[in-house]
This record gives C-alpha cells, sequence and structure tokens, in this order.
C-alpha cells in the first residue's frame, strides 16, 4: 500500500484518479494546485509517489517538479507526470528531471496498476547529486526539436530526457532520415554540457587517409602539408559533446584508435608524442544494426560495448503514421513562411501522404512539403501535387522516381532494400540463391538483412 498524491485543477479527472487508486488498494492525497501540492510537500506527510499534471494554471507541472527536486528530502520521489497534450520539450524536459514516467490521459487501470508495480520494484536511490544536476534549468533555443507525438517517438524522447541527466556515451540507431543528429542536438543542448561546444562529423564522408588527423589533429609537419598545427575535431569539442555520424563506416583501425581514446579520455595528435586530456561526451550514431557487424567482424566489438552504454532508437516514419500529418503540416507552414503563399493539405492530399512508405523517413517527408510549397498550383494542395509520391509501401520491389528527389546514400539503401526483398522472394527464401542471384556473399547477405531487419 502505498500513500500517493495526485496533483491536478481538473476536479473530474482527479477525483476518478483517485477512485481508481483507492480501488487498487492505496492511500490517496489531492492537490488542485501547484502551490498546494508543495505546501503539504513542505511538511512531513508521507508522499511515496505523486502524479502531476503538467497544465496548471498556477505552476505547471515542470515547475513543481523543478522545486520538488530542490527539497532534500523529497528529491528522489518518483513522480508520474501526466498531460493530455505531450510534446517534444515538456516529455523531454520531464525526464530530464528525474520522471519516473511521462503519461498521456486518459490512463487506464491496468496501465495505472502496473506503473505502479514498476515503481514499487525500482531502485529509488539517486544521489542527491545527481539530482542537483538534473535539475539545471534546460533553457529553450526553440531549435533542434524532435518532432512528433506518437508512442513509438516519445519512448526515445523519455530515453533523450533520462540520457541528459548524465554523462554517459550515447548510441543513437535510426534508418536513414529518421533525425539521428536532431537528437544529438537535442540531447546536447538538454544537457549539463548544452553551453559547450556540439561538433558533429560524418564518419562516412571523411576519407580514410584524413580521417586520423581530422579527428585526433596533427602536430605541426607531422605530413606533407601540414604546415601548421591542428588541434581537431575531438579536442574542438573539449567541454562539449562530439556526435560521430555513421559510426558504422569507421575503418577497423580507426575503431581501435577511437576506443582507446574513450577508454583513456586522452588523445594523441598524429606526428605528436604528447598526449592531450579531453573531456567530451560521445554521442555516435548509425543506420546500420551494429551487433551484425560485430558477428561479420566489420566493427569492433569492444567499441560497441563502450558506445552501446544508453541506446536510443528512432522509429521509422512508416512506424509512426499519427506523426505523419501534424510533420507535413509543420514543414508545410515552415516552407511557407520563408517564402511564397500560404497553403495547406487538402484530404485527399492527407490520404496520399499516409499511403506512401516514406522510405527516407521524416528527411524524405520535409523535402517533399518544401517542394510543394514552391510548385503547388494553388493555396490548396492536392493528391496531384504530390504525384512525385508514387512509391510502393515497403515489402514491394517496384523503382519510384521519387528516389531521384532523393540523396545518394538513401537511394543506394532504398535499392538495395529493394533488390533484396526481390531475391528473396523470387527464391522462396534460400540465401544462399538469393546471396548468387545477387553477387554478394552469403555472410554480406546476412550482414545487409540485419541492417535492414529482413527475415
Amino acid at each position: 500500500m502505498a500513500h500517493i498524491l495526485i496533483v491536478d485543477d481538473d476536479d473530474a479527472f482527479r477525483e476518478s484518479l483517485a477512485e481508481t487508486l483507492g480501488d487498487l488498494g492505496h492511500v490517496v492525497a489531492q492537490a488542485g494546485s501547484g502551490h498546494d501540492a508543495l505546501a503539504r510537500l513542505a511538511g512531513d506527510e508521507r508522499v511515496d509517489c505523486m502524479f502531476l499534471d503538467i497544465r496548471m494554471p498556477d505552476l505547471s507541472g515542470i515547475e513543481v517538479l523543478e522545486r520538488l527536486r530542490a527539497m532534500p528530502t523529497r528529491e528522489a520521489l518518483p513522480v508520474v507526470v501526466l498531460t493530455a497534450f505531450a510534446t517534444s520539450d515538456n516529455t523531454i524536459h520531464a525526464m530530464r528531471l528525474g520522471a519516473f514516467e511521462h503519461l498521456t490521459k486518459p490512463v487506464g487501470r491496468d496501465a495505472i496498476a502496473s506503473l505502479l508495480g514498476k515503481i514499487e520494484a525500482s531502485n529509488r536511490g539517486a544521489t542527491g547529486a545527481a539530482l542537483q544536476a538534473s535539475n539545471e534549468e534546460a533553457g529553450d533555443t526553440g531549435t533542434p526539436r524532435l518532432l512528433g507525438n506518437s508512442e513509438a517517438l516519445r519512448d526515445a524522447q523519455k530515453q533523450i530526457g533520462r540520457a541528459a541527466a548524465t554523462d554517459s556515451t550515447v548510441l543513437i540507431t535510426g534508418e536513414t532520415g529518421t533525425g539521428k543528429e536532431v537528437a544529438a542536438r537535442v540531447l546536447h543542448d538538454a544537457s549539463r554540457r548544452r553551453h559547450g561546444p556540439f561538433v558533429a562529423i560524418n564518419c562516412a564522408a571523411i576519407p580514410a587517409e584524413l580521417l586520423e588527423s581530422e579527428l585526433f589533429g596533427h602536430a605541426k609537419g607531422a605530413f606533407t602539408g601540414a604546415v601548421t598545427q591542428r588541434s581537431g575535431r575531438i579536442a574542438d569539442a573539449n567541454g562539449g559533446t562530439l556526435f560521430l555520424d555513421e559510426i558504422g563506416d569507421l575503418p577497423l583501425p580507426m575503431q581501435a584508435k577511437l576506443l582507446r581514446v574513450i577508454q583513456e579520455r586522452a588523445l594523441t595528435p598524429v606526428g605528436s608524442n604528447a598526449s592531450v586530456a579531453i573531456d567530451v561526451r560521445i554521442v555516435a550514431a548509425t543506420h546500420r544494426d551494429l551487433s551484425a557487424e560485430v558477428a561479420a567482424r566489420t566493427f569492433r566489438e569492444d567499441l560497441f560495448y563502450r558506445l552501446n552504454v544508453i541506446p536510443i532508437h528512432l522509429p521509422p516514419l512508416r512506424d509512426r503514421p499519427d506523426d505523419i500529418l501534424p510533420l507535413a503540416a509543420h514543414f508545410l507552414a515552415a516552407a511557407t513562411h520563408l517564402a511564397g503563399p500560404a497553403r495547406t493539405l487538402s484530404g485527399d492530399a492527407e490520404r496520399r501522404l499516409l499511403a506512401y512508405a516514406w522510405p527516407g523517413n521524416v528527411r524524405e517527408l520535409k523535402n517533399a512539403m518544401e517542394r510543394v510549397a514552391a510548385l503547388a498550383r494553388g493555396p490548396l494542395v492536392t493528391a496531384d501535387d504530390l504525384a512525385f509520391l508514387n512509391a510502393p509501401r515497403a515489402g514491394t520491389s517496384e523503382i519510384p522516381t521519387a528516389l531521384l528527389d532523393l540523396p545518394l546514400p538513401q537511394a543506394i539503401e532504398w535499392l538495395e532494400r529493394a533488390a533484396i526483398e526481390r531475391a528473396l522472394q523470387q527464391t522462396v527464401g534460400n540465401r544462399a540463391e538469393a546471396a548468387r542471384r545477387l553477387g554478394i556473399s552469403r555472410q554480406s547477405l546476412y550482414t545487409k538483412m540485419a541492417a535492414y531487419k529482413l527475415g
């Protein structure tokens, strides 16, 4: 039996939740405002858990949570944040402040019972120092934002909020175009390192022979053309966050050197014998399945475990159908705000957007809305204006003309997936024969199937 405080200005919802909690055998107290809740919590009243609404007229739930974390006797109190309108910002901020969970109303009886069981079983021994660090204000830069309120994306937002309260290494996975760099920037901006630099480097975009110098820097005269000393991107991120995009494309020799940097928190520039101490948080990202790459011996197992301390997966847009139309409206409004007349989506345009597979994910949707904003024939966007979205749903092998509008890496990825699916269909799942038809080894086929989550 737990003593639970419900804080919500909606009398009907508060009474209903109190009744449910009482039926589950718990002792319930109620507060109709943030000030009322803080007054109760300032005393010695027993409170084992708190359900806290995020939108209240006097103090917001976030403000109540911030003040709660400053109370020495309440700093570890499990708090379940409730909202009728979840946003990326309030989800991440709530989790960063140590909320146990962030739920959207209404909340079912079974979900409440399950959640309370998790709270009772959880380790509540967070240190005061960690909570104090997580209690710093996050600030509001306006950008970047990880847009979307679907359950699939909110799970990722919660993980980002929790990770922001730590300094641990993070590995962000997801298909091309899902917003991995945006997620990394959101994480940086919500963390205690937000006043430090955010340095991003694409490991797949730099030639292997230049990568070591780019990352670690070099001494003057280290090689032909090194006329001055250079610090390198890792050192440039000192005090902040280093974002290593497409970490799965890092050559094996560089993987070993990066592992040493992570372990020793120091680096040695090319052509130098001096070790340079660094203070950076590493956030890596990849569209590849690194566990499959480890099995194929193309990625170091020890580096994988060093990077995969806090894993965050961004779901593909096809798994977030509830986000497609809000995102489309947002991107369309943003594009028309910059240039051109205001435009809105017609019903048939919305149906076409929902029927499309979005192989390029959020990035492709954003590009499509920018194209529509520039080329639509009237203020109401019709299905005809979206005729270029004629790609089939995932699982079919027809090549869409929309591929011509995608960046080359995305187009190649889509074609690889389609070719593998077609080969497997034609061979009735015989992987050895499929690999032969594709002209690749069976191990390469297994690696690509794992990366694309096929079979």
